[in-house]
């Protein structure tokens, strides 16, 4: 399966040293965060 140019850096198969992986990285760390804050304010509540 070949990547298409520009889409990821040669030596780095993940993507992630490009700006549009490190932008979903962030955006799903930021999720998982929100959603664990939301999870434990909840169980504070009972």
């Amino acid at each position: 399966m070949s990547v298409p140019l520009g889409l990821a850096a040669q030596g780095d198969p993940t993507g992630l040293s490009s700006t549009v992986g490190q932008v979903v990285v962030l955006l799903a760390l930021l999720a998982s965060l929100v959603m664990l804050l939301r999870w434990w304010i909840q169980q504070r509540k009972r």
